[in-house]
């Protein structure tokens, strides 16, 4: 059965849309997922499934979680090559892992306003967008900059999500 990895958006932030891991667990596990293991709080779940149409999984997921906890939450299913495309496109590999973080979008964006993009960064962060992923350098902290998932959904007009490279390598090593 192929191993997919689940990342969901804007849960447990901030005390908006609570979901304790336990519980997304056992959705996953209703929806006859196999072998699912959960990451952090931040919604990032390992599971598998003989499903192979990624869309169906996600709609499969976002339904569920809304069917039982009333909660609208937008998930990003992506397969282990999925991640391991993105470690090797990361255009600041050399750089700090600390300071590195990406940014998953719903589609690729149709049109990109650079310039407005290049006004709101600090002057020390990067970034790069390649395909459905915005790549960041943020020497400050993700905390600081301004070049959050807000301001990527409303300039690029989708939906994404953020996770640091730390946690991108972790999800990895755990479906290996």
């Amino acid at each position: 059965m192929p191993t997919y990895i689940s990342i969901l958006r804007g849960i447990n932030v901030g005390g908006q849309k609570k979901i304790k891991m336990e519980e997304l667990k056992a959705l996953y596990e209703a929806l006859g997922f196999k072998n699912i293991i959960t990451y952090i709080q931040s919604g990032n779940v390992i599971f598998e499934s003989s499903e192979t149409n990624i869309q169906k999984l996600t709609d499969k997921i976002e339904n569920r979680i809304k069917a039982s906890l009333g909660i609208d939450v937008i998930v990003f299913v992506k397969t282990k090559n999925d991640i391991q495309k993105l470690l090797s496109k990361n255009p600041f590999s050399k750089q700090e892992i600390n300071s590195l973080y990406v940014t998953f979008l719903s589609d690729i964006p149709h049109e990109i306003p650079i310039d407005e993009i290049k006004k709101a960064k600090d002057s020390a962060e990067k970034f790069f967008i390649v395909d459905k992923e915005v790549f960041l350098f943020c020497p400050n902290g993700y905390g600081r900059t301004k070049l959050s998932n807000n301001f990527f959904e409303k300039k690029l007009k989708l939906s994404a999500t953020t996770r640091n490279w730390k946690t991108i390598n972790k999800l990895l090593e755990l479906v290996n």
